[in-house]
C-alpha cells in the first residue's frame, strides 16, 4: 500500500522532511521557477507509515485504499511522476541559522500566506520578535479572500501558523496600513529589519478598444466579491444573461467559472458571502466560455483542478480548439492535461447541463457593446488563420495576471511590477541594497506559484537578512513593541491584535454552525471591527 498527493496539494513541502525514506518530489527548486504544481509519492518507495498525511496542512494525502472516487485517479498520476523522473537519493541540505541576539526586532508587512510564513520563519529562531502590520482587521489575505468557498481543505493550510502565532514574541497590527498609518521610516525606527509582503493586487489590461466599458471586470474583483473581501462586498455584477466570458484559463479562471455554475445547494455548503450566494442563486448564466490564447498544451491550470472540473454534477466541460496530442518531451502535469482534454472532448454533452467551454487558440481583440458589454470578438491565433467571431455576453472577466503596486519610501519596477530585490535584499536602481528592508511573495518574485511555493520564498528572504544580521549590518537601537503602539495610539489608531482576529474567526464560525456552513462572513470594516471586540 502507498499514499497518494492528490488535488488539494499546496507546495508547500512540509510533507518532503516529515518522509523518514525520502520519495516525496519534486525538491524545491530556484524560488519562483515554474514547474510542477503539485507533489507526488513514489509508489514502489512509500512504505505506507503515514507520516507525510499527518503533517499535511491541506488534507491532500490519502492511503491509495482510502482514495475518495473522484480522486482515484491521483493514484496513477504519482506513478507517472516516477516513471518519467526515478527516485534518486538525495543529500539533505543543511541550513545554518545564526544565533539572535534578544532584541532583534522584524516587521512584516502584510498578512497573507508570503507574509505568515516569514513570520513563522523567524519565530523559529529564538531571540526573534516579529511585530505583523496589515490594512485589514483579518489575516490570510488570498487565503481567506482568494482561495474558492469550495475548496476549503486548501484554506486549512493558516492551522500551520496557529502555534507560531501564539508566541509573546509574534505581535500583531491589523486594521493598520504601512504608507498611511505608520511609515517606511517608523517601522525602521522600531524594527531592525522589514520585510514587506504585500502582493500584486492590481489587475493587468487587456490593451483592447471597448474594455472601458461597464462588464468587463478584474476576474480578482469578482473573486473579492464572492469571498467578501471588504473593498469588493458592495459590488454588483451582470448575472442575467445566459453567458459570461473568462479571458486567461490559470487556476483562477477555473475557480471563477465554477462559482458562477454551481447551484444553490453546492454553494450553500460553503463559506461564500451571502450577498454572493443570493446573488448567483438567481443568476441565469448556463455558459462560461474560458479563452486561451494559446493551445491546452500551454494552458496555465494545473491538472489537479482541470481533472476536479470533471466531476461536477451538472456541469459538462467542452473542448474547442487546439492540438490534444501528447508530445514524447511533455512532462508528466502536460501529458496529464492533455489526456483530460481528450476525455473531455470525447465525452460529448448532456443536454439540460450547465457549460464550461475552453476555447483554446482565441484571443480576444475588442469588447462590443453601447452602454455596456454585449460580446467578445474574438480572433484565432491559429498560424494562417485570421477569421473573428462575436460571442454574445454581458460579462467579461479578465484573469490575465497581477502585478503589484508601488509603495511609498521604496524603489519600485513598474514594468516588472515588482520591488527590486536580490533574493530579497531590497535594491534602488542603481542597484545598491538598501538596509534592513526585505521583500517576499508576489512583490517580490511576481505572480507565480501555488501558496505553498511562499514558503521556500520566505525562507530565502529569511536567510538574507539573517546573512545581514551576522555580518553586522543590522544594528542600532529601535523602539519596542510598546512603542509602536504609542506611536499609533497617538495617531487614533486601534490595531486589532491576534486574540481580536480570533474573536472575529470564532463569531464566524458560530454564524455558520447554525446554517451547517463553514463561517459566515463579515464583509464591512465596521462588522469586523465590532466582531473583534467580541
Amino acid at each position: 500500500m502507498a499514499y497518494v498527493i492528490t488535488q488539494n496539494c499546496c507546495k508547500d513541502a512540509s510533507c518532503v522532511p516529515a518522509c523518514p525514506v525520502d520519495c516525496i518530489r519534486p525538491l524545491a527548486g530556484a524560488v519562483g521557477e515554474p514547474g510542477a504544481q503539485m507533489l507526488f509519492i513514489d509508489p514502489e518507495t512509500c512504505i505506507d507509515c503515514g507520516a507525510c498525511a499527518d503533517e499535511c496542512p491541506v488534507g491532500a494525502v490519502y492511503s491509495e485504499y482510502d482514495l475518495p472516487p473522484e480522486l482515484e485517479r491521483f493514484r496513477d498520476i504519482n506513478a507517472a511522476y516516477f516513471q518519467r523522473h526515478p527516485l534518486e537519493a538525495t543529500v539533505p541540505e543543511t541550513v545554518s541559522r545564526a544565533p539572535a541576539r534578544a532584541e532583534l526586532r522584524v516587521a512584516v508587512v502584510g498578512a497573507g500566506p508570503a507574509a505568515c510564513y516569514a513570520a513563522a520563519e523567524l519565530l523559529g529562531i529564538p531571540g526573534v520578535e516579529v511585530d505583523l502590520f496589515e490594512r485589514l482587521p483579518t489575516p490570510f489575505g488570498l487565503i481567506r479572500a482568494g482561495v474558492a468557498p469550495d475548496h476549503q481543505r486548501t484554506k486549512s493550510i493558516v492551522k500551520i501558523f496557529d502555534r507560531a502565532f501564539s508566541d509573546s514574541r509574534f505581535g500583531c497590527h491589523l486594521h493598520v496600513e504601512a504608507g498611511r498609518d505608520i511609515t517606511h521610516a517608523e517601522l525602521l525606527a522600531h524594527h531592525h529589519a522589514v520585510i514587506y509582503a504585500v502582493g500584486a493586487s492590481d489587475s493587468r489590461d487587456l490593451g483592447i478598444a471597448g474594455e472601458e466599458l461597464p462588464g468587463n471586470y478584474a476576474a480578482a474583483d469578482f473573486v473579492g466579491w464572492y469571498n467578501g473581501h471588504p473593498d469588493h462586498a458592495d459590488r454588483s455584477f451582470e448575472l442575467s444573461g445566459s453567458r459570461a466570458v473568462i479571458i486567461g484559463n490559470g487556476n483562477v479562471a477555473l475557480d471563477v467559472a465554477r462559482m458562477l455554475l454551481l447551484d444553490a445547494p453546492a454553494l450553500g455548503r460553503t463559506d461564500i458571502a451571502e450577498h454572493a450566494a443570493d446573488a448567483l442563486a438567481d443568476s441565469g448564466i448556463g455558459e462560461v466560455v474560458i479563452l486561451g490564447r494559446r493551445g491546452p498544451r500551454e494552458g496555465a491550470f494545473s491538472a489537479g483542478e482541470f481533472h476536479a472540473l470533471g466531476h461536477l454534477p451538472g456541469i459538462d466541460v467542452v473542448i474547442e480548439g487546439g492540438d490534444l496530442t501528447a508530445h514524447p518531451d511533455d512532462d508528466v502535469e502536460t501529458t496529464i492535461k492533455l489526456e483530460l482534454a481528450r476525455e473531455y472532448a470525447d465525452r460529448g454533452t448532456t443536454p439540460g447541463n450547465r457549460r464550461i467551454v475552453f476555447r483554446f487558440n482565441s484571443s480576444p481583440v475588442e469588447l462590443t457593446g453601447g452602454e455596456r458589454v454585449t460580446g467578445v470578438r474574438v480572433l484565432s491565433t491559429v498560424p494562417g488563420e485570421n477569421a473573428t467571431e462575436l460571442l454574445d455576453t454581458a460579462l467579461v472577466l479578465r484573469s490575465i495576471g497581477f502585478r503589484g503596486r508601488a509603495l511609498a519610501g521604496l524603489p519600485f519596477d513598474d514594468a516588472a511590477g515588482i520591488i527590486p530585490n536580490e533574493r530579497g535584499r531590497v535594491v534602488d536602481s542603481d542597484g545598491r541594497t538598501l538596509p534592513g528592508t526585505y521583500v517576499t511573495g508576489w512583490i517580490k518574485r511576481g505572480p507565480r506559484g501555488v501558496i505553498g511555493t511562499n514558503r521556500t520564498c520566505a525562507a530565502e528572504t529569511v536567510a538574507q537578512l539573517l546573512a545581514d544580521y551576522a555580518a553586522g549590518t543590522l544594528h542600532g537601537d529601535v523602539g519596542d513593541r510598546a512603542a509602536v503602539r504609542e506611536l499609533l495610539a497617538g495617531r487614533g489608531i486601534t490595531p486589532v491584535d491576534w486574540p481580536g482576529w480570533r474573536a472575529i474567526d470564532d463569531a464566524e464560525r458560530a454564524r455558520g454552525a447554525s446554517a451547517a456552513r463553514p463561517r459566515v462572513k463579515f464583509v464591512t470594516i465596521p462588522e469586523l471591527l465590532a466582531g473583534s471586540r467580541g
